[in-house]
């Protein structure tokens, strides 16, 4: 990967589905929630178009699926499409994997299978997921990621997933308060974690944890900048500028979308490198 001669690092993209296969159906019925709530109907891209989407841009993507059977009760997408198509994609794409922490052992062993296969982070998304990323039953697959020097990325605030359907989808928002990652955070001193999206209604808290823990950064996707916080534009500006991380989303925001916005938001001009693909570069090693 020439990070020279990349425009950006989007440090937050979707595999929406596995090619060939055909979508499972309560992944569908959740996706078009998820459509309804951004604002239309957002592609589903295999890990491969996600490859050429992003070439064509000249940008690099991390990219992942969600493995939340347990949580949500979808089958869940496949960690070996992302990591071949990292594998045949090794200048635009940074295959990170996900394991269900629900599956305990099975879960330690799959994080170190996938870490073996070249897995460069782990996605986890409380909400769906369905668990308190404090609870120290998890804290042996947090061993594994922290051993290999790998990334933690954790959801973080409200979500589209379940938006708008009866009970919400059954997903409860209280899982991605960012207090809860504080703790991992603390007793995870080596681990690098990203908080990923604006935190709504936890901004604050969000802010207040990457300010304090050296091993936090926060991803600003899932947003178009146009309506982040006053609170979140200051600190990128100032105390956070080198933890701050350009994210789209993709495909529910599409990079094209989120870079418009913010070259209309008020951030300095020395800053607005570090966000779109300094920092990241730092902190996945490029």
């Amino acid at each position: 990967m020439n990070v020279a001669d990349l425009v950006a690092i989007d440090v937050h993209t979707h595999a929406e589905r596995n090619a060939g296969e055909p979508q499972d159906p309560v992944t569908e019925e959740v996706l078009a929630a998820a459509g309804a709530y951004f604002g239309g109907s957002p592609p589903q891209p295999t890990a491969q178009e996600v490859a050429d989407y992003y070439r064509e841009r000249r940008m690099a993507a991390v990219i992942f699926t969600v493995d939340d059977e347990a949580g949500m009760g979808r089958k869940r997408l496949g960690n070996a499409e992302v990591l071949a198509a990292a594998e045949r994609n090794p200048d635009v794409l940074i295959p990170f994997a996900s394991v269900d922490p629900h599956k305990g052992k099975l879960a330690v062993r799959e994080a170190r299978e996938w870490i073996e296969r070249g897995a460069r982070g782990f996605k986890f998304h409380p909400n769906t997921q369905a668990f308190w990323p404090n609870d120290r039953a998890f804290y042996p697959l947090y061993d594994v990621i922290a051993e290999a020097g790998l990334i933690a990325l954790f959801h973080s605030g409200t979500t589209g997933i379940g938006a708008g359907m009866p009970g919400g989808g059954g997903v409860r928002l209280k899982y991605s308060n960012p207090m809860a990652v504080d703790d991992v955070a603390a007793d995870f001193p080596g681990l690098n974690i990203i908080l990923a999206h604006p935190s709504f209604p936890w901004q604050d808290e969000a802010l207040a944890i990457a300010v304090h823990k050296p091993n936090v950064y926060i991803d600003l996707s899932g947003w178009a900048p146009k309506y982040f916080p006053p609170n979140l534009v200051r600190y990128t500006n100032t105390q956070l500028k080198h933890k701050m991380l350009f994210g789209s989303d993709y495909p529910l925001i599409t990079p094209d979308r989120w870079l418009r916005d913010f070259e209309q938001l008020d951030i300095r001009e020395e800053v607005r490198p570090l966000v779109l693909k300094e920092n990241a570069a730092r902190l996945l090693g490029l």
